[in-house]
């Protein structure tokens, strides 16, 4: 009876540890299942965005196809200046004028040796119509002859080469006259009356009015989208609701030494006068390229166990968990978000906080979410 009682009391101890065991073995795993998700990191979501066939925009200004430096063709004092910046002029009309004194003198001097060395032209020649008698009738010699043939060619070359100078002395004059070369507007002036110039320096700054064109700079990186007669639109920021029809004219084939951006002209091929030299305007051109995915820079995160290759957290919106996916990253599209390919489009990402996370975690967010595309909140 003694042995029974024990050995009762032996079995009931063991199922005793035995269900102790068991319950600290299924509240050990329950802890430990539950340990990742009973906290819910706070994280900044995105909605992503196909772009697709994206448009680029690039801002430039209107500028004159021809714009031509005029200047006087010789040296002088700027006697008087008959335009200013921003006036039309018409071809032939006089903008500026030198100090003619000097030229009118060289011209009256030149005037007066010319008539001399025409007189003494005349005279050997009919020097030399006498002689020319004397030496048919043997009265004269020759040598003597040829002296005076001589003397009357000499007398004639001179008067030609006088004549020559009188002519550039002429010119000369002429040239102390700037006029305009072309119809157009004076976009600048580098000299001002009393003031010295020499020949060829710069005095105004004419642009042809009827061929306008956009200027902009590309960066390398976007260069190979343009091509020479691609078709662009253009608005001006005086009417940025209003497009104009465009055509890539030139594109620079070295880039500025500078800024390493690449200079292109667009030639604007409609409604020229409402666009006035100067004004800031917008050339946008089709990128033409396949549909890819665009995401903030700050959602893309680099593995330590693989360093080769960015990964983003996509969330589970059902269970609002995460979980990494590995992508391919392209280029930087701003300062703030990057072109990538292996996601889809609508798929919900963490844009900040996914350097604490870890998979499968849960996380939660505000009910606001951001197009990763353009910034731009939804509901």
């Amino acid at each position: 009876m003694k042995v029974t009682r024990l050995s009762l009391t032996y079995l009931v101890m063991c199922s005793v540890g035995v269900f102790l065991l068991a319950l600290m073995a299924t509240l050990g795993c329950s802890h430990s299942d539950e340990q990742p998700r009973q906290i819910a990191r706070p994280v900044k979501v995105a909605r992503i965005v196909g772009q697709g066939n994206s448009v680029m925009s690039f801002a430039g200004d209107v500028r004159a196809r021809y714009e031509t430096i005029l200047s006087f063709r010789v040296a002088g004092k700027v006697l008087s200046r008959h335009v200013d910046v921003g006036d039309r002029v018409r071809k032939g009309q006089v903008l500026a004028q030198l100090d003619q004194n000097d030229y009118r003198l060289a011209m009256q001097d030149l005037h007066a040796q010319l008539a001399s060395a025409i007189a003494n032209r005349d005279f050997l020649r009919d020097d030399v119509a006498r002689y020319r008698e004397l030496l048919v009738q043997k009265v004269t010699s020759p040598p003597e002859f040829d002296r005076h043939q001589t003397a009357y060619t000499t007398a004639r070359e001179r008067a030609a080469a006088l004549e020559a100078q009188l002519g550039q002395a002429v010119n000369q004059l002429a040239y102390t006259e700037l006029s305009a070369d072309r119809d157009g507007v004076v976009t600048a002036l580098e000299v001002e009356r009393g003031q010295v110039v020499s020949a060829g320096q710069a005095v105004v700054k004419l642009a042809q009015l009827d061929e306008k064109e956009i200027h902009f700079d590309v960066p390398e990186h976007r260069l190979p989208w343009l091509k020479l007669r691609q078709a662009v639109n253009i608005t001006l920021w005086a009417d940025h609701e209003r497009r104009l029809k465009g055509q890539i004219r030139e594109i620079a084939s070295a880039a500025d030494p500078a800024s390493r951006t690449y200079r292109v002209k667009a030639a604007l091929l409609e409604d020229r006068e409402a666009a006035q030299l100067g004004m800031t305007a917008t050339v946008w051109i089709p990128s033409n390229t396949s549909s890819r995915m665009t995401v903030p820079l700050s959602a893309v995160f680099t593995p330590q166990n693989k360093p080769g290759q960015p990964h983003v957290w996509l969330v589970d919106e059902q269970t609002s968990t995460v979980r990494s996916v590995p992508v391919e990253v392209g280029e930087l599209l701003n300062g703030e978000h990057i072109a990538v390919t292996g996601l889809a489009s609508g798929q919900l990402l963490v844009s900040a906080g996914v350097q604490r996370l870890a998979e499968g975690q849960a996380v939660r967010w505000t009910d606001t979410i951001v197009s990763a595309m353009n910034g731009g909140r939804q509901p």
